[in-house]
C-alpha cells in the first residue's frame, strides 16, 4: 500500500499554490468584470473629476475632507459637487420673486449662517427638506443654486441616473454615499431636479431594487432630520408635486410655490434681462409685460434672445446686399460690428412674442385668458 502521508513542507507548498491560484483567479475575474462593465469608463471619469473638485475645495479651505478617506461610492457622488464660488447665479439674477427669496433667507439661510442665534431651540433649526414646485421655467433651479451661493454651502447637483446601477446592491450603496458625503461636507445642499421622477408614489409595480433604494433614501433622510446639529438640506424641484410620495412630502416641510409671474413680476424680469442689452428708446417694457400673460421667466428670456437675433439677421442681409444672408466669415473688427448693428427695437420684441405665442398655442401649453392686441 502506497504511502499517502505528506510532509509539513509539502502541505505548506500546496497551501501557497492554492492561495496563488485563488488570488490570480479573483484578480482575473475582477479585471474581466471591469472590462465588460459598460459604466467602467464613466466611473473612472467621475472619480477623476471628483478628485479635482475635492482637491480644489481643500485648497480654498472650505473643507477638510481628505480624498483618501472617501469610498469609491462617495467619489462617484462627489463628481456632482459644485463649489459655491462656481455657482454663477445670485439673488440679483432673479427678478419678481422677492417674497420667496426673503422667506428662504429667513427659514433656510439664516439658521445656517447664524447658528449661534438658534442654539437655544430645536424648533428654529433649518428645515432638512425644501420643496420648490410650480410650472416649468419659473426659476426653481435658479433659486436652489442662488440659495447655496448665498449661504456659502456646498452644492451637490444630484443626477439621479447615477443611483441606478445595473449591479444588485450598488444602487443602495450609492444612495447611502449621497448622505455620508454630504455629512462630511456640511453645510451642504443636495439638490434633486425633477424629484418626482425619482421619489414618486410607491406602488406594487415598482422594481424590487427601486423600492429598496427609495426606502433606504428615506431612512437615511430621517437620520438627518433627527440630528439637529447636521447642516445638510435636501432641496427638490418639481412641476408635479402630486406625483410625489406622501412620505417624501412629510420630509419636506418647507414648500415654496413658484408660480407663473404676474404683470408686475414680468416687468421686473424683462428689465433685468434687457438691463445690459443695446435697446432702442421705443422699447416699451410696460406694454411687453402686459401682453406676455402666461409667459414664464424662461419664456421671457427666450423672447428677448430671439429679438436680439433679428437685428443680427438684418445686418447680415444688409451685408449681402439684400440677399438672404451675408458672409459667415469674420472680416471685420469687433468694434465695427458694435457700430454697425442696430439696437433691439420694439417691433423685434413683438415679432418674437407673436412667434412664441403661436408656437405655444399650437403645442397647447399657453393658457389664453382673453384677446391680446399687440398692434
Amino acid at each position: 500500500m502506497a504511502d499517502t502521508t505528506f510532509s509539513k513542507t509539502e502541505i505548506i507548498g500546496l497551501v501557497v499554490r492554492l492561495s496563488l491560484v485563488s488570488a490570480v483567479t479573483f484578480l482575473s475575474i475582477k479585471w474581466l468584470m471591469n472590462q465588460i462593465d459598460p459604466t467602467n469608463k464613466s466611473k473612472k471619469k467621475a472619480k477623476k473629476l471628483a478628485a479635482e473638485r475635492l482637491k480644489r475645495l481643500a485648497g480654498t479651505g472650505t473643507t477638510s475632507v481628505s480624498i483618501d478617506k472617501l469610498s469609491e461610492y462617495e467619489m462617484m457622488i462627489a463628481s456632482h459637487l459644485v463649489h459655491p464660488e462656481d455657482i454663477p447665479v445670485t439673488w440679483s439674477d432673479i427678478a419678481g420673486l422677492d417674497s420667496v427669496i426673503n422667506e428662504l433667507r429667513e427659514t433656510v439661510i439664516l439658521p445656517v449662517k447664524r447658528r449661534e442665534l438658534f442654539t437655544d431651540s430645536r424648533l428654529t433649526s433649518a428645515p432638512k427638506g425644501v420643496l420648490l414646485h410650480g410650472p416649468p421655467g419659473c426659476g426653481k433651479t435658479l433659486i436652489a443654486k442662488a440659495t447655496a451661493k448665498e449661504a456659502g454651502m456646498h452644492f451637490i447637483n444630484l443626477d439621479v441616473s447615477i443611483l441606478t446601477d445595473k449591479w444588485y446592491g450598488e444602487s443602495q450603496k450609492l444612495a447611502s454615499a449621497v448622505f455620508t458625503l454630504a455629512v462630511k461636507l456640511q453645510p451642504c445642499i443636495i439638490f434633486i431636479d425633477e424629484i418626482d421622477s425619482f421619489l414618486r408614489s410607491r406602488n406594487s409595480t415598482d422594481h424590487e431594487a427601486t423600492a429598496m433604494m427609495k426606502a433606504q433614501f428615506m431612512s437615511l433622510w430621517d437620520g438627518l432630520i433627527t440630528d439637529s446639529s447636521c447642516s445638510v438640506i435636501i432641496m427638490g424641484a418639481t412641476n408635479r408635486p402630486r406625483d410625489l410620495d406622501k412620505a417624501i412630502l412629510r420630509r419636506m416641510p418647507a414648500t415654496f410655490h413658484i408660480n407663473l409671474p404676474n404683470e408686475v413680476q414680468r416687468k421686473k424680469i424683462l428689465q433685468l434681462i434687457l438691463e445690459n442689452e443695446p435697446i432702442s428708446v421705443d422699447v416699451d417694457v410696460d406694454k411687453l409685460a402686459e401682453v406676455t400673460d402666461g409667459f414664464s421667466g424662461s419664456d421671457l428670456k427666450e423672447l428677448c434672445r430671439n429679438a436680439s437675433i433679428y437685428r443680427v439677421r438684418d445686418f447680415l442681409r444688409t451685408e449681402a446686399g439684400g440677399g438672404v444672408i451675408g458672409s459667415l466669415d469674420n472680416s471685420h473688427e469687433e468694434d465695427e460690428y458694435h457700430d454697425a448693428l442696430r439696437p433691439i427695437i420694439m417691433s423685434d420684441l413683438l415679432d418674437s412674442f407673436g412667434k412664441m405665442r403661436k408656437s405655444k398655442l399650437q403645442c397647447g401649453s399657453f393658457p389664453l385668458t382673453g384677446r391680446i392686441d399687440v398692434d
